[in-house]
């Protein structure tokens, strides 16, 4: 039986509760018996398979799990079962296909996979399948992905998290790079003393192999282990021999590839004006991070080196208002600047980019690069607050003069703003996760663009079409330029490549082939490297231009299997069994956006997972369930089918009784008049009159306190009748 409460007496707010309990899946139910992981990395381009063999145990039919965490920067490219003998594809396809799909399964009782993102690096892969008693069934998810050369080296991150201690359990690593390897190491949170045996590293000049073996035992004492087994990453970090400053051209039939990473060059000078807001939404942790930060940052610039500092609310601080040179007395007093910086105020971005655009267009040397460093955490709350309108004003005022570097600080702030003004001048956006160690994460990208090596670099690449990006704003020290694309008529007699770039003097490179390959990896590095910039290009574009580089990137990802925010992968079952659609989600988007857009509507007795905390932090999952017995004890039978919740970025709410709730959509009216709920819940949970039923805030006792501020679930509530879906 469903109680229901309502009180119109004041504010027509309602008191309800539901009944919540904790999943946990029982893994002794099934037996994991094999998992392995093989990476393999030719030309900086890894591919990586990840095979799980599971068994069911127990005298009857039982659902079991496929979860594994890989890289964000990795499209998942083919997923298989193997069941009693039968194959089962997973199969990419358009999300406009797969939608229709998935609503097919919806309108069957069925409930969608997803594919999510997990803290900064990582996005989680999803799916289930019903295996009959004591049978088995194997999971094998195979993802590409081009490594990514940071301050002199390549990072290949391999995360580790079977669910249970696994008898035979292998990580293998095989690196191939015609150049020759440099040097190769293993870190991460696996590389540990309590593990060390456990891995073993081979180097060759040109090859290198990396095993991970570690016992059941060790899977469970380790620093990062428990009972559930191994939860961690294993870093490979290596780079290859520069044999050339020119870097490596490589060809295949059809397609070449040109890694450009020159590093015996003189270093340039730099002129660089740091943006920090110091609005009241830095409070905290955040402001006193960033200060240390930047005296970190300031610390690090070279006496030749011209730097400006400004601050900004809805008002501008500077230090001072020109760029001065980086000496020992100017820095010191930019640190006592830095040391003062205290929130207040609201957010004018556009005044303050502006201001810094300003400072640096007055400060034009030559034979010296310029950069500008934003850093906010919010919204734009005074003067011009239209994102467009302040994207236009800083791309006229740049004028792709310099680049713009956009950091935001968290969640709450627009980080797509941020991405298309970078992206517009020449930069890049970051997101600055609020942690321990934001201090370090800011240190960490000022040293990627710490030491300009070259300016206004331009591939030029005769008898070749299908480029990837050829002109490129700076060329830094540590990292590389990679360009890709396809051969005309297949004939390398015609083919020639030239470098032109500024450094102190002007380069003019000749860049011969070094290696010919035969496979068909380059075509896949220029399908991987092609998709990526369209779907960047496309975040700065409008109207025809946008819909053009769409369809473009869409057929590519479609041609080479790849799971793109333009695409998704349905995994085909056994007769009777789900349908899985899985998304590749966005930057910032703790959940797949297929939750939102597609939602199967709520009633009684369908699941629910909440995710309580910050979207930092590792999820947890809740499931609804029907309680039958009323003020009695719970015979809640746990429902197969699971509603989404979604987690946004922390909201101060006040108890205030002069505050009216806001009003709700008839859609969520019709939801809530026909059941009642109750929490069952560590602690308690409070329903915050004046945040009515748009959010729910989970947190303990309080007795005295009048006001307080929590992290926010949001929850997703449709109608039965309208099927209307929106979040609250």
């Amino acid at each position: 039986m469903w109680n229901l409460t309502l009180n119109f007496k004041n504010h027509a707010w309602f008191v309800f509760a539901w009944s919540l309990c904790l999943v946990i899946y029982k893994l002794d139910d099934w037996d994991i018996y094999s998992f392995h992981i093989n990476s393999t990395v030719t030309g900086r381009y890894a591919t990586t398979v990840i095979k799980s063999r599971v068994a069911n145990r127990m005298n009857e039919s039982k659902e079991i799990e496929f979860h594994v965490r890989i890289p964000k920067n990795a499209f998942i490219s083919k997923f298989r079962m193997f069941i009693d003998g039968q194959v089962y594809d997973g199969t990419v396809k358009a999300k406009e296909q797969a939608q229709r799909q998935y609503t097919e399964a919806v309108s069957r009782g069925e409930s969608a996979g997803l594919v999510s993102s997990v803290g900064r690096t990582l996005e989680e892969f999803k799916t289930s399948v019903t295996v009959a008693a004591h049978k088995k069934v194997t999971f094998e998810l195979t993802y590409e992905e081009l490594m990514t050369r940071t301050l002199g080296k390549y990072e290949l991150l391999i995360h580790a998290r079977p669910m249970q201690p696994v008898q035979d359990f292998k990580v293998d690593v095989h690196i191939h790079e015609k150049a020759g390897i440099s040097f190769i190491d293993v870190k991460g949170g696996l590389s540990t003393k309590a593990l060390a045996n456990a891995i073993t590293k081979t180097h060759a000049d040109k090859q290198a192999w990396v095993h991970f073996y570690p016992t059941e035992d060790q899977q469970k004492t380790c620093d990062s282990c428990g009972e559930q087994g191994l939860n961690g990453d294993l870093v490979i970090v290596y780079d290859v021999n520069r044999i050339s400053s020119l870097g490596d051209l490589k060809r295949s039939p059809g397609y070449f590839v040109h890694h450009f990473a020159p590093s015996e060059l003189p270093r340039m000078p730099k002129n660089v004006v740091f943006v920090i807001d110091q609005s009241g939404s830095m409070h905290g942790k955040k402001i006193q991070q960033t200060r240390i930060a930047l005296i970190h940052i300031l610390n690090d610039l070279a006496e030749d080196d011209h730097f400006g500092l400004m601050t900004f609310d809805d008002n501008i601080f500077h230090w001072k208002r020109e760029l001065v040179q980086a000496t020992e007395e100017n820095v010191k007093s930019a640190k006592s600047f830095a040391r003062k910086i205290q929130d207040r105020g609201s957010t004018d971005i556009n005044k303050a980019v502006l201001e810094g655009t300003k400072m640096l267009n007055a400060h034009h040397k030559e034979s010296s690069a310029s950069i500008l460093i934003l850093l906010t955490d919010g919204d734009p709350t005074s003067g011009v607050t239209n994102p467009e309108r302040i994207q236009s004003n800083v791309r006229k005022a740049i004028a792709d003069k310099f680049p713009l570097y956009c950091l935001g600080f968290g969640f709450d702030v627009n980080f797509n703003f941020l991405e298309k003004m970078s992206l517009q001048n020449n930069g890049v956006a970051r997101r600055i996760y609020e942690d321990s160690d934001a201090d370090l994460q800011l240190k960490g990208f000022y040293e990627e663009v710490a030491n300009p090596l070259l300016l206004d670099v331009a591939m030029t690449y005769s008898g070749a079409s299908n480029l990837t990006q050829t002109n490129f704003s700076m060329y830094y020290n540590g990292s590389e330029i990679v360009v890709a694309g396809q051969v005309t008529d297949n004939n390398s007699e015609n083919f020639d490549s030239q470098v032109i770039a500024i450094s102190v003097r002007i380069h003019l490179l000749h860049v011969e082939f070094t290696e010919v390959v035969s496979d068909d990896q380059i075509q896949r590095v220029w399908a991987y490297l092609t998709v990526k910039q369209l779907l960047q290009k496309e975040v700065v574009l409008s109207g025809p231009e946008k819909e053009a580089v769409q369809k473009e990137a869409l057929e590519l990802s479609l041609k080479y299997s790849f799971v793109t925010p333009l695409t998704s992968m349905v995994v085909t079952k056994p007769p009777g069994e789900e349908t899985d659609v899985l998304d590749k989600p966005k930057e910032g988007k703790p959940q797949s956006s297929r939750e939102m857009d597609l939602a199967p509507p709520v009633h009684p007795g369908l699941g629910l997972s909440v995710y309580p905390g910050h979207p930092r932090g590792h999820p947890v999952r809740y499931r609804l369930h029907h309680d039958p017995v009323v003020g009695g004890a719970s015979r809640s039978k746990p429902s197969r089918k699971i509603h989404q919740v979604k987690l946004l970025a922390p909201y101060s709410c006040s108890m205030s009784t002069t505050e009216n709730p806001p009003p709700l959509p008839a859609a969520a009216l019709s939801f809530v008049a026909s059941l009642s709920l109750r929490y069952s819940l560590p602690g308690s949970v409070h329903l915050r009159k004046s945040c009515f039923l748009h959010r729910l805030f989970l947190r303990k006792q309080q007795t005295s306190a009048r006001t307080h501020t929590s992290s926010p679930v949001y929850v997703l509530i449709t109608s039965n009748q309208t099927r209307e879906t929106d979040w609250y």
